[in-house]
């Protein structure tokens, strides 16, 4: 007698084919037999179950959640790429700008899984049967909110300039100054040491000269940070809230006040002052901020809260670094609706041009975020939307994808958290 197994895609059969044999050595062969089928039976089935158990709850389940997960990701990604390319397009044709959001999706998966076994023996000769069948059915229920972003609160973000903050953010985090200055400033605004306007450099090609000082500025900036000279950070200093506290303070209030990020700390006449640490406004210097006294920066930051807080200050000194392009004032930030329309100006109506070098540096590529316009599809890497019979893509360069980015990142903080801007939509599948 010999025993083989056959494997198939979606069952396991066991054959066991019989020789002849005397009829004296029948009943012994077929107890023999019976005993063998029924060992090996169990086997295989202990051994099938415990494998389709664990295939289809570890096999099936998790690279399918991982691979929709993945995928919802990707396309939430895509869409937020092209709403931020088709209102570009929009404002280069002079349309007003629209934004939807994907506010939430949820998704039910369902996994099930089948396992039967039949068999069959016969006591004559031929061959016998044991038949494993393998089952299993995924399914899946997505629900998507889409949000139309209008009403009161998103327009004014949309409209509202940038803070310094946000400008600082992306300074420090290892981004270029000149690369935000050109996305993100309208130009920059010089003043007097005591706050006063005295002229206003713009960043617009349609104003060549002034463009032209406002490319060479951002140049300048980026030497100055290359070389580790330039400091963009807010000002931090010590708020006095008690100047002269004339008894002791209490084990508590000293307990309380430490919890709340206050200093009670004695004073040489024996008095006490209560104060606490504060971080002020945003300074773009070719000096360190912290090598001023506490009360000239808490005084500095009383001068720069005389500007919007869309205003960084701006203060390279004439005997610092860099000091032979000296300028005191403040970079004027732009909204994100300005920032919108300044790319889509720069396609057709008022393109950048090119810059001459500065002595230290040179000025970068000629457009802040070069938006193509073709007849045919680009590269499919490219973030890319169809308008109007017209393919609005990103230029393929590290300059223009990494602004690109910047920009979404911006948009993303103006977006903020999708509540109360518009009466969401969902869609069950």
């Amino acid at each position: 007698m010999q025993s083989t197994i056959a494997r198939g895609t979606s069952s396991i059969v066991i054959v066991v084919a019989q020789q002849p044999v005397s009829e004296t050595a029948q009943p012994t062969i077929r107890r023999f037999r019976t005993e063998l089928l029924d060992l090996v039976r169990r086997a295989t089935l202990n051994l099938l179950t415990g494998a389709v158990t664990v295939a289809m709850s570890g096999c099936l389940g998790p690279p399918v959640l991982e691979r929709q997960v993945l995928g919802y990701d990707e396309v939430t990604r895509m869409l937020d790429e092209k709403l931020l390319l088709l209102n570009i397009a929009r404002v280069s044709n002079q349309e007003p700008v629209h934004f939807t959001s994907t506010s939430s999706i949820a998704a039910t998966f369902n996994w099930t899984a089948t396992l039967g076994a039949s068999g069959e023996v016969t006591e004559s000769k031929g061959t016998n049967f044991l038949n494993l069948n393998i089952g299993g059915s995924a399914s899946e229920n997505p629900t998507f909110s889409i949000s139309p972003v209008s009403g009161k609160e998103f327009t004014e973000r949309v409209a509202t300039p940038f803070q310094d903050t946000i400008f600082e953010f992306l300074v420090f985090q290892g981004g270029k100054i000149n690369q935000a200055m050109r996305l993100m400033s309208a130009g920059i605004e010089v003043q007097k040491p005591d706050g006063r306007f005295v002229r206003f450099i713009e960043n617009d090609p349609q104003r060549p000269k002034e463009y032209a000082e406002f490319r060479h500025i951002a140049a300048h900036l980026q030497w100055l940070n290359d070389n580790r000279q330039l400091f963009v950070r807010p000002l931090v200093f010590d708020e006095t809230l008690i100047a002269d506290f004339k008894s002791t303070p209490s084990a508590g209030d000293i307990n309380n006040g430490f919890n709340m990020g206050l200093r009670w700390r004695q004073k040489p006449n024996g008095n006490y002052e209560l104060t606490r640490l504060k971080g002020g406004r945003v300074v773009v210097a070719n000096f360190d901020p912290m090598a001023l006294t506490d009360q000239q920066r808490s005084a500095l930051d009383e001068k720069i809260k005389k500007n919007p807080s869309g205003f960084v200050y701006l203060d390279i000194e004439p005997n610092g670094p860099g000091g032979n392009l000296p300028i005191q004032g403040a970079i004027k930030l732009r909204s994100m609706f300005q920032i919108l329309n300044f790319i889509a100006t720069g396609i057709r109506i008022a393109p950048e041009f090119e810059v001459g070098p500065t002595e230290e540096a040179d000025v970068g590529t000629t457009a802040t975020l070069k938006i193509n316009v073709t007849d045919s599809p680009p590269d499919q890497r490219l973030p890319t939307v169809y308008y109007d019979g017209h393919y609005y893509s990103v230029n393929d360069t590290v300059w223009d994808r990494t602004t690109f980015l910047i920009l979404s990142i911006l948009f993303q903080t103006t977006i903020g958290r999708i509540e109360n801007v518009g009466i969401p939509i969902t869609i069950s599948k």
